[in-house]
């Protein structure tokens, strides 16, 4: 998912109450005591995508997942991700009862008719009582600006672009509100790029990236130019597609971005070699399975990856 999913994580660790005081109703007291940080050291993977919790004093772990669309593989990476936070978890208090733990896939995009409230992973044999995963599914991207609006935070303004009703006005209003309620000028520039990034996701077909360029650069001139690696990706993006065709732009945008992500994780820009392996694997597989790698895998697991033959698909 490559850009929306390194900015929504980014944000999220940011506002953590407010993705969690939409995604957990519960009329209890809820205490947010902090993200994840566990690596399964065996495959060299982090998660950090789980928020510990306690709920009317009893601990949780609520695990959100930003998706791009409800493809048919997402069942089966949640409940994978489901097993090595399990084993995180248990390795950590070796005898003590692991917390309870409920998935929730955030979707951008996807069809029109309205998405199912809840996923599954069966992993049991046919006929057999149910054994797997069951998460519930948060379909932004089919509520409406007010309801986004009404999770009283402007974290979930961010998605208003890919709202079934968005319309310029509404967005005009939605920019207003994030340059009111950003904690300063840094999240100020990372909530506005999250608001383009899912104006490139684009849903429903509104077509409003660049009147929300130009509604963001009207409100603070030049900020978005100023915002590093993600925001610049954004404007270049636009600008390619208009040069040479907006597909290819954005696939050159991903590119770009990946190689800036590799940059951040190893503190090198990639070899010639290394950005020729980016590339090629995010044609091959995706560039929300590429960013996903580049994420999770540490430093030498990260270049032995890269280093490898791409497997025949």
């Amino acid at each position: 998912m490559g850009d929306a999913d390194i900015t929504l994580r980014h944000l999220a660790r940011r506002r953590p109450e407010d993705l969690v005081c939409a995604l957990v109703p519960e009329n209890r007291p809820i205490e947010v005591l902090g993200w994840v940080d566990s690596q399964v050291t065996n495959i060299e993977r982090r998660l950090d995508k789980a928020l510990r919790l306690r709920v009317s004093g009893e601990p949780r772990v609520l695990h959100v997942e930003f998706c791009f669309a409800l493809r048919d593989d997402v069942p089966d990476r949640i409940f994978e991700y489901l097993g090595f936070l399990f084993a995180a978890l248990r390795l950590e208090s070796p005898g003590a009862p692991v917390p309870p733990i409920e998935s929730v896939a955030v979707v951008l995009s996807g069809r029109r008719r309205r998405l199912p409230a809840t996923g599954k992973s069966r992993i049991a044999w046919p006929g057999r009582p149910f054994s797997g995963a069951r998460f519930r599914i948060d379909a932004v991207y089919q509520r409406t600006v007010s309801e986004l609006r009404a999770r009283g935070s402007v974290l979930w303004l961010v998605f208003a672009p890919l709202a079934r009703n968005a319309t310029e006005a509404a967005l005009r209003e939605v920019v207003a509100e994030i340059h009111a309620g950003a904690k300063g000028a840094e999240e100020r520039a990372e909530l506005y790029t999250a608001l383009l990034v899912m104006a490139t996701i684009d849903p429903w077909g509104h077509n409003l990236l660049k009147e929300l360029i130009i509604m963001v650069e009207d409100k603070e001139e030049g900020l978005l130019r100023r915002t590093p690696i993600i925001g610049e990706m954004i404007i270049e993006a636009e600008q390619r597609g208009e040069q040479r065709g907006e597909e290819r732009g954005e696939q050159k945008a991903i590119a770009e971005l990946l190689g800036r992500l590799f940059a951040r994780r190893i503190g090198r820009r990639p070899t010639a070699e290394e950005e020729r392996s980016i590339v090629e694997r995010a044609r091959a597989i995706g560039p929300g399975e590429v960013e996903d790698a580049l994420l999770d895998l540490e430093g030498e697991a990260l270049v032995r990856w890269l280093a490898e033959p791409m497997r025949p698909s």
